[in-house]
């Protein structure tokens, strides 16, 4: 992202997260990344890891994802991105999806506002009533973390990989409680970041399970920051948000089924 830019650059959010296989010790993992499109102060970023077995010399894809990135000015200055050379025919595909992505990506954003909205004026009474359900007050977890040097970039801000991998094992917790078994993560959807943290903030994450499938749980996940300041008069920053999807397997490799949730 920086390559293109030519400056500095920030994470927005991470979309379309996908996890097909495990990566494990002892296997090398080659990172792909390149600038499918630019926008007018930011860019989509196509990333796609793959993984090696040394014993068998397969190559199998771990993880796919697309990071939105925003040019962060110098000064006062404004920027305006060049638009990406197309070399391939590869290339001019994602240049056109990406403008998909993003409509859908803002997309999410209005649906997700208006049900808030409906859901405010509703009020907070909710009845529900499936015998057999499970309360998600157990799946509720929080954890604390603060941020140190190697936690942070060159610019001092928290490594969004750092906030994804705190989110990831938090929601992994909350999971496991609904399913009495070690969680395998799927997909990360709608990672986004809403704003930056720095080296000494205390971050806090809760976690707790939204609803059951056949097969999966969707985790919910809230990340708020602290400054010494803050942490004192309790006025927290919400940084992120993440919907982490999950599955379990028994013995056999066969996927367990999830319990119905009671909100």
């Amino acid at each position: 992202a920086e390559k293109h830019a030519g400056v500095s650059c920030v994470t927005a959010s991470m979309d379309d997260i996908q996890f097909e296989e495990a990566a494990r010790i002892g296997q090398i993992i080659t990172i792909r990344a390149k600038v499918n499109r630019a926008f007018k102060t930011s860019m989509e970023v196509g990333i796609k890891v793959t993984v090696q077995d040394l014993l068998t010399n397969v190559e199998k894809v771990v993880s796919g994802a697309y990071a939105t990135y925003v040019a962060k000015p110098v000064g006062a200055g404004k920027i305006e991105l060049d638009p990406v050379k197309l070399l391939s025919t590869e290339d001019q595909l994602e240049h056109t999806l990406a403008v998909e992505r993003r409509r859908i990506r803002l997309g999410y954003e209005e649906v997700f506002q208006n049900l808030m909205q409906e859901s405010n004026k509703e009020g907070d009474y909710y009845t529900f009533e499936e015998e057999g359900a499970v309360s998600t007050d157990i799946t509720h977890v929080q954890s604390i973390e603060l941020v140190q040097p190697p936690h942070a970039n060159h610019h001092g801000n928290t490594f969004g990989g750092q906030i994804m991998a705190w989110m990831e094992t938090v929601a992994s917790i909350s999971a496991s409680r609904l399913c009495h078994s070690y969680p395998i993560l799927k997909s990360v959807n709608m990672f986004k970041f809403w704003g930056p943290s720095v080296v000494g903030d205390r971050l806090v994450f809760n976690a707790i399970v939204n609803n059951t499938f056949q097969n999966s749980v969707e985790v919910g996940v809230r990340v708020e920051a602290y400054n010494c300041e803050e942490w004192i008069k309790d006025q927290a920053r919400h940084i992120n948000s993440a919907f982490l999807i999950f599955n379990t397997v028994n013995d056999k490799g066969e996927l367990l089924t999830f319990p119905r949730i009671k909100p």
